[in-house]
């Protein structure tokens, strides 16, 4: 490497940079002239202008500044000072004058060019001081400005407030020499105004939007100009369109500018909006308001297709501001931003204020002469712009223009505007042929006649506006977008450039603005992801032709120089050789880093000297041939294909003194990644020295950065090398360091980690694992920030794999895979991936038990194993997997038998789909039992298992008769519809019905009470209709057809209108049976042949052991055996009728109040001295409470009167050898939230000998409610209102 000494502005620093030289060594004292500076300020500008070629006393241009360092570290004094001659320069230490040659190791003062001075100390903090001899008439020349933190590139919507905003270090510091803040938007001075506010002081500068608008987008530079030159910033301002008010309605236009103002006219132009996933703009409305007040007033009716408009109408004196709206298909945009203000003035008289000349119109002229300067202003693929100058002489009348095109070579010209007279020099002709030219010619016209044409035009033939898109890469999520010009652009407002995702043809705008120049960096883009481009031209007329669309590109960082290393660590020493580590530069540079360059110098000395000529390949290397006890710096630099980067600051010094000590030496190496938001994981590589003993553990440590004591990550030494950091604060930085631990004790700590802000990275992915078609188990990772030069390592507990017997790594792109050939319970452990040449891009998966790896082995399912019964009562079984591959294998396996395909089992599987489906003709009762699938696809397995046992059972096997039954049934004559009825206008019943698949020779008969009967009635064989008209009796229909018999249902008479049976049914009540519980519907009329369906919780039910369903002649019921608590919930009767159905509803899921629900007597009489025992079934959810009165009083339980509730529901008072006393009513009562009811039973006591008392037969007692607690009354008020 070269040994050139960088100078003392090119070195990095945490205060100073490059900022020392100056950028632009110009003066700035014409911009300061038009200022009203004071006299004694203008008298210095001289001075110092004249003191630039004479001696000059010493001037301080950078003072000495305080710093706060860690202990140990070495820290850099620096200050700048001019003179002539060249002032002599003394350091102090604690007023003790510095000299470097009593201690080299702690001091070295350089001195650069004269001016910059340079004082590097080693472990110590003290104050210093330098003494300059100085002239008291001192004029600063040199003020420094750097930039400390700086706006970026910034995304804004319209209508939103921003503000940009830069702080800055000024050095020195002056009252009466302050820089100048300006602000430029596309090298345009911004100002204060109503849409912005400029804001200079206290180290910061800043420019605020009120309201931001698409006018405010641009290149935006701050300049801070001062006696020395400019010191510059810029970034780029993006703003979008906000919403449209209408769903498609078009952006709003922008640049609304007022242009040749008349006392009753003036005339306004715009630039129009970008539509790119809009439909195009159709024209333009221009609103008008007097300044001071609020009314818009739309000027034109209909819309003005170019950017160009007269407003005439104005009051002479006035002023005015103006707005444009767009128009498209959709509707219409948002306004734009106000115009200026512009006066409705006479121009003679502001030219007369200005001693202007006027130019007097001839009179005697009356045809007016041809135009001039006829030419093409613009030329596109569909169109041409002529434009041409107004004749001379012109005459007083108005003029009118006309336009004819020619093809070259046919000889005869076409007026263009045959229809429409132009007013303006300009036209737009459209419909022109492509490939082919054509010219052009202009006549002007008024009242009194037509001119002769003008000179015609050269040859002109349309072409694409925009030429080749060329793509650059440029940052991570940036590209340069260059283009070539079209050759006419006189007219042009500027570009549009908008970008697609490759293959989504979904089109956004990267500008929306127009801009001037062709060559645009496009922002805010995905990194890794590709991209296309185009541009289109926009001018007064609208946009061109979109250009052709560009190669696409991945977004990646341009190819430059790696960054400078770090980190440089003494690892060993033998007194003769040191052993030297460092850390890898953070960036690549974009290519593969090829090596290292290390250079070396002693202390004192100021020449750096090679150490390799050839490129170290690690990041470890040991310098030769050193000088016992001398002291030593380096530094070093990466090179990758694009050349050489900058090299790292130089290490401390280290003394070449062979160690001894027993104790190990500094790990090195040290990486941090996982970055999480509460931990992390730190890895390092082992000390080079261990010491008198092998190694045994290491020490993690770790602080905050503003903190002082360091925190042990773990009470005992790890023996790995990596160590994961947890309960660490979200947004805290910390830094980290490791120390090796043997038999003799810890040994020296490794260099501190750099600050890390503890906190996941938006968009932060991991390892996943899956198993591909041919069975092989994998673990996966995706990184879109990726490069060309970014590496994926895959690791197994964090060392790098290199087993390629065990595992396949395949990476292509932003994606990466590691495949386990073999994979056994050797394969547990953890494993890491880490992509170079990213921000730390890096995650890890825990395989830490065999369940785990037989888990990312399975076959993935889309569905379980399921089964449908078909229309014949086939019943087919059938699983979905994920993807099958064509080499996978499955089997069926019932009862533990596997089953073949066959007739009786058809078996078939859709590998494509995934789907393997068995299909058995009859289900019978012998098919009862469990059915299973068993998958294998290359290495991994699945299976899936369907149990069909009991109810299960029974409910598929009747499910699949009934379906055989109706198949069979429909190969005869049959009913589409049943036999149902209605009554007529005439109150006459007709029965209707409609029946399928008869013959000519199919008979029909009627029948009443099972005796057939005449009719006149013929059914319609084409309709299937057959119909009856009956008197009040009872009917059922007989068709036969060949071998076939049907009988269709009875029906009931009935003198009602259809709906009276099923809309007259009562709500569903509850009978507790000693079966369990019976849900009934009482009707005026029911049999088991009507059509109805119970379901509980929308399923319907089948009739079964569990559930039967049953009725009577006025009632339906659904009588539930051994209720549990899966029979909760809610349950609906629905009975069909005519044309409707009507339903009933009652909810079992645990809101009942509590009941009285059977048991208990209306009277009860019990000779003395028995023992009578009262006992009922009480119900309720939640479970009521149960209290017993006598005569409305309670009482408590005592030897005579005992209580009993059994499993919540059997309720009972027993009363042992009552007496006349006992006699009286008793009273239950049974009450929760919901409500609640009392039964009152009265016992009447008679005496041994007495003739019983006559009591009525047995009556069950009738029940009082109680209603429900206040807090249900209060949410079912709330309910009812709410609804």
């Amino acid at each position: 490497m070269s040994s050139v000494v960088v100078p003392f502005y090119q070195r990095r620093h945490k205060h100073f940079d490059q900022s020392y030289r100056n950028i632009q060594t110009r003066y700035v004292l014409e911009e300061y002239a038009h200022r009203a500076f004071s006299i004694l300020e203008n008298m210095a500008l001289e001075r110092h202008a004249l003191e630039e070629s004479i001696s000059r006393a010493p001037e301080i241009l950078v003072r000495l500044r305080s710093h706060t360092v860690w202990e140990k570290m070495s820290v850099s004094l620096c200050f700048t000072v001019q003179g002539f001659p060249s002032p002599v320069v003394q350091w102090y230490k604690n007023e003790e004058l510095i000299s470097p040659a009593s201690d080299p190791t702690k001091y070295r003062i350089e001195s650069k060019y004269g001016v910059h001075y340079n004082l590097l100390i080693l472990n110590n903090v003290f104050i210093f001081s330098c003494i300059v001899p100085l002239s008291y008439d001192v004029c600063f020349t040199h003020i420094d400005v750097q930039f400390l933190e700086k706006f970026g590139v910034t995304f804004a919507t319209e209508g939103e407030t921003l503000t940009l905003k830069c702080t800055m270090l000024i050095t020195p510091e002056l009252k009466r020499l302050r820089p100048r803040a300006e602000w430029y938007r596309d090298d345009v001075l911004i100002t204060d105004s109503k849409w912005t506010k400029l804001y200079f002081g206290e180290g910061q500068a800043a420019l605020s939007f009120t309201h931001l608008n698409k006018d405010d987008e641009g290149l935006y530079t701050l300049r801070m100009v001062t006696r020395g030159g400019v010191s510059e910033y810029s970034a780029y301002l993006f703003v979008r369109d906000a919403d449209a008010l209408i769903a498609g309605a078009p952006g709003a236009p922008m640049d609304v500018k007022c242009r040749d103002a008349n006392r009753d006219y003036v005339i306004v132009t715009w630039k129009p909006p970008n539509t790119t996933n809009e439909s195009p703009v159709i024209g333009y409305f221009v609103d008008k308001c007097e300044v001071g007040l609020e009314n818009w007033v739309q000027c034109n009716d209909a819309p003005v297709k170019i950017c160009k408009y007269p407003v005439t109408g104005l009051h002479e004196g006035r002023s005015y501001i103006f707005r444009v709206r767009a128009v498209n298909s959709a509707g219409i945009s948002r306004p734009s931003r106000v115009s200026e203000p512009v006066a409705a003035l006479d121009p003679r008289l502001i030219c007369c204020l200005t001693l202007a000349t006027f130019i007097t119109l001839p009179g005697d002229i009356q045809i007016p002469g041809p135009p001039t300067n006829v030419h093409a202003s613009e030329i596109s693929k569909t169109y041409v712009v002529i434009s041409w100058d107004p004749p001379v002489p012109r005459g007083r009348e108005p003029l009118t223009y006309f336009i004819e095109k020619s093809m070259v070579g046919s000889g005869s010209w076409q007026r263009v505007n045959a229809q429409v007279a132009v007013k303006s020099p300009r036209y737009a002709v459209f419909d022109l042929a492509e490939g082919k030219s054509y010219v052009f010619r202009v006549l002007s016209a008024n009242k009194h006649g037509i001119s002769d044409p003008s000179e015609i035009t050269e040859p002109i033939q349309p072409q694409d506006t925009i030429g080749k898109v060329l793509i650059v890469r440029n940052t991570k999520t940036s590209v340069v977008v260059q283009w070539d010009k079209p050759k006419h652009e006189e007219d042009l407002y500027g570009y549009y450039i908008d970008y697609s995702v490759v293959g989504s043809n979904r089109w956004e705008p990267s500008n929306h603005k127009p801009i001037k120049y062709n060559r645009f960096v496009v922002h805010g883009l995905e990194t890794g992801e590709q991209y296309v481009f185009r541009v289109k031209a926009v001018n007064a007329v609208g946009f061109s032709e979109n250009s052709q669309e560009s190669e696409a590109i991945t977004v990646q960082a341009a190819l430059t120089c790696p960054s400078y290393p770090h980190g440089i660590t003494l690892l060993n020493c033998d007194g003769h050789s040191m052993t030297l580590g460092w850390k890898a530069p953070r960036f690549s540079g974009g290519s593969p880093i090829l090596g290292y360059y290390l250079d070396k110098r002693e202390a004192n000395h100021q020449n750096w000297h090679e150490v390799n000529s050839s490129l170290i390949t690690q990041t470890i290397y040991t310098v030769e041939d050193l000088t016992e006890d001398a002291f030593y710096e380096f530094k070093v630099a990466a090179a990758n294909l694009v050349g050489v980067g900058q090299p790292s600051d130089p290490s401390e010094h280290f003394k070449c003194k062979a160690w001894t000590m027993p104790e190990p030496g500094p790990a090195y190496g040290l990486t941090i990644c996982e970055v999480r938001n509460t931990s992390l994981v730190l890895l390092w590589k082992a000390p080079v020295y261990e010491g008198k003993s092998p190694i045994t553990g290491y020490l993690v440590d770790y602080k905050e950065v503003d903190t002082e004591d360091w925190i042990t990550a773990s009470e005992k030494p790890t023996s790995k090398r990596y160590f994961k950091v947890t309960d660490l604060h979200e947004g805290h930085t910390y830094v980290f360091k490791v120390r090796a631990v043997n038999d003799a004790g810890v040994g020296k700590s490794s260099e501190i980690s750099e600050p890390v802000l503890v906190e996941a990275r938006p968009g932060t992915k991991e390892i996943f694992s899956g198993v591909d078609d041919e069975g092989n188990i994998y673990l996966a990772f995706e990184c879109k920030e990726a490069t060309d030069a970014s590496h994926f390592a895959w690791g197994k507990s964090y060392e790098e794999i290199d087993d390629s017997d065990k595992f396949k790594i395949e990476t292509e792109g932003t994606h990466s895979k590691l495949y386990f050939k073999n994979p056994d319970k050797s394969d547990l452990g953890t494993y890491s991936i880490s992509v170079s040449d990213t921000d730390g891009v890096s995650s890890s998966f825990v395989m830490d038990d065999e369940g785990k790896m037989l888990a990312i082995s399975a076959i993935p399912l889309k569905s379980e194993l399921a089964y449908e019964v078909l229309d014949k009562g086939e019943v087919r079984f059938w699983i979905q997997a994920e993807s099958l591959s064509p080499n996978s294998t499955f089997r069926f396996v019932i009862n533990d038998k596997e089953v073949e395909n066959s007739d009786r089992h058809k078996i078939n599987c859709d590998r494509a789909n995934g789907i393997i489906e068995m299909v058995m003709d009859k289900f019978t009762i012998d098919n009862e039992g469990t059915y299973t699938v068993q998958i294998q696809d290359g290495k991994a397995k699945n299976q899936s298992s369907l149990v069909l046992i009991g109810d299960a059972f029974k409910a598929v096997l009747a499910e699949s008769e009934l379906q055989r039954k109706e198949f069979l049934r429909k190969q005869g004559p049959h009913f589409s519809e049943f036999l149902h009825w209605k009554v007529t206008e005439e109150c006459e019943v007709l029965l209707a019905c409609k029946v399928a698949n008869t013959k000519k020779e199919t008979v029909f008969k009627w029948y009443k009470d099972g005796s057939g009967i005449d009719v006149d009635e013929v059914p319609d064989l084409q309709k299937g209709e057959c119909q009856l008209s009956i008197p009040r009796v009872q009917y059922h229909l007989l068709i036969r057809n060949d071998s076939f018999c049907l009988t269709c249902y009875r029906f009931a008479r009935q003198s009602t209108k259809p709906g009276i049976v099923t809309s007259t049914a009562s709500p569903l009540k509850i009978l507790c049976t000693e079966e369990g519980i019976r849900l009934q519907c009482f009707l005026k009329y029911y049999n088991e042949e009507m059509k109805v369906n119970w379901s509980h919780r929308e399923s319907k039910i089948s009739s079964g052991e569990k559930m039967k369903i049953g009725g009577g002649e006025d009632v339906a019921w659904l009588q539930i055996g051994e209720p549990t608590e899966k029979d909760k919930g809610n349950y609906t009767f629905e009975i069909f009728g005519d044309k409707e159905s009507y339903k009933r509803t009652l909810d079992l899921s645990g809101q009942d109040r509590g009941k009285v629900i059977g048991g208990l007597p209306d009277v009860v009489t019990i000779m003395d001295g028995k023992t009578l025992n009262l006992t009922c079934t009480v119900f309720g959810n939640p479970d009521p409470e149960v209290v017993w009165f006598k005569n409305d009083k309670a009482f408590e339980r005592n030897e005579h009167y005992a209580f009993s509730l059994e499993q919540g529901k059997y309720a009972s008072l027993t009363i042992k050898g009552v007496t006349s006393e006992d006699s009286g009513k008793y009273s239950i009562h049974v009450k929760n939230k919901y409500g609640g009811e009392t039964v009152d039973v009265t016992v009447s006591v008679y005496r041994h000998g007495e003739k019983m008392p006559e009591v009525k037969p047995d009556q069950l007692a009738k029940p009082r409610p109680i209603p429900p607690s206040e807090e249900v009354l209060k949410a079912e008020d709330k309910a009812k209102s709410s609804k």
